[in-house]
């Protein structure tokens, strides 16, 4: 169909209302397409983009109406990743980024809802989860930042950063103190939303939240690093040494992430999947270009096309066939998080997330190794389309966990799962 969205190659069963949202992540495109190039090979994310997607009403995408959002879901996120990804990837991870802030404002709600929270606690948890939200459809850009350099054998996550209760002249509020080492736009976003751990605390229950200004004192940027990936996203963390943060930004109840986690059927990075669209929609920007040039170029004495020759055909297929393997992880994963009723159960969805997530990454890289075979040693280069999608994907291997890890953390929930039915059954 000469008039379908970009972003209904991944959701193809939009309703009117997203298609109407779809077609504003559409208009943004073509500028997103121009700088890519260029983003890529200065290493730094085009500030133009900033305005673009603020003036678009992008930035409350999956913000209820309610809050001044556009009232989009994760299918409305997944499938603006994706056409993001096809035009400039180190973007539509920064979107991405910004984008998963919202489960810090709609989970906290949710678990109000359910009545998890103590009457006292309400007000306090209330507030901050509006405030993160109507920041966010007001056009103000949210750098989530939880992930840190220091690690752990028994989490992909662990949270050093802490924060301890102060006063300054007069001011009730906290003083954080940490590390982090991975945070798309880094120095763009107007504020930092910080995952901290209350001093004192080991558990989960001591998880906190802060938003943090870009300029305010205490906060430095990281040292540039010369990565691979996606690297005009602007990734490259922040310091904060002794950031005072008044109690009206910051949520701070202890148990409120526990609580909070409960009412999500993935991750509590929010939204988690759309991440793997990023790379979904940068894979397949890199196979209609391969596609498309292979085509157009013929062989000089026979003047056929090139994606005829047999080599060609068969990476073609074998390209084709890792992208609809990406599509199919992916849109089963959707399936799984979105559809009402849910058809799984909150651990079912948990442990397919950790496969799929390997598994998208692992198509899209290779539909770029593929590229590379077909294209030879003319687009063998840093700079180019094959190029850049090669390094673009790589990340996708690492990031956050490596298939394999996936695959391991998986099978354990299942067998789990399956050992605790199994002695349920003995002892009834």
């Amino acid at each position: 169909m000469a008039d379908r969205l970009i972003g209904e190659k991944l959701v193809d069963d939009m309703t009117v209302e997203e298609k109407a949202r779809a077609a504003l992540v559409e208009q943004v495109l073509p500028a997103l397409r121009a700088k890519a190039d260029q983003a890529d090979r200065d290493g730094a994310f085009p500030r133009e983009h900033i305005d673009l997607l603020r003036d678009a009403g992008l930035m409350g995408l999956i913000v209820p109406e309610e809050y001044g959002g556009l009232g989009g879901t994760l299918r409305d996120l997944a499938a603006a990743t994706y056409a993001m990804g096809s035009a400039c990837p180190s973007t539509a991870l920064a979107f991405f980024f910004h984008n998963t802030s919202a489960s810090r404002g709609l989970l906290p709600l949710e678990a109000i809802e359910s009545e998890l929270f103590a009457d006292d606690e309400v007000p306090v948890v209330k507030a901050f989860a509006e405030k993160v939200l109507r920041l966010m459809s007001g056009g103000t850009w949210l750098a989530n930042f939880a992930s840190e350099s220091v690690k752990s054998s028994s989490a992909n996550i662990a949270i050093a950063t802490t924060a301890s209760y102060k006063e300054r002249d007069g001011v009730k509020g906290w003083e954080i103190t940490g590390e982090k080492s991975f945070g798309c736009a880094t120095g763009i976003a107007d504020y930092y939303l910080v995952t901290a751990r209350l001093d004192g605390y080991d558990t989960a229950d001591g998880l906190v939240m802060f938003l943090v200004p870009r300029d305010a004192e205490g906060v430095t940027e990281r040292p540039f690093w010369d990565g691979l990936g996606m690297r005009g996203s602007a990734n490259h963390g922040i310091r904060l040494d002794r950031v005072f943060i008044p109690q009206e930004d910051s949520l701070t109840v202890p148990g409120a992430f526990v609580k909070m986690l409960q009412c999500s059927r993935g991750s509590f990075v929010g939204n988690q999947l759309a991440i793997t669209a990023v790379y979904v929609g940068a894979a397949q920007g890199v196979y209609d270009d391969t596609l498309g040039r292979l085509t157009r170029k013929t062989f000089a004495d026979t003047g056929r096309s090139i994606a005829e020759s047999p080599m060609h055909q068969v990476i073609i297929g074998d390209m084709t066939e890792n992208l609809e393997r990406a599509y199919l992880w992916l849109r089963r994963q959707l399936l799984l998080e979105t559809c009402e009723p849910p058809i799984a159960t909150k651990s079912e969805v948990y442990a397919q997330w950790r496969i799929a997530k390997g598994s998208i990454c692992q198509a899209a890289f290779d539909v770029a190794i593929g590229a590379l075979k077909a294209s030879g040693t003319s687009s063998a280069t840093m700079n180019g389309t094959v190029g850049r999608a090669l390094r673009d994907l790589s990340m996708g291997l690492v990031m956050t966990f490596p298939p394999e890890r996936g695959r391991l953390e998986a099978a354990s929930v299942i067998t789990s799962n399956k050992a605790n039915e199994l002695f349920a059954n003995v002892a009834s």
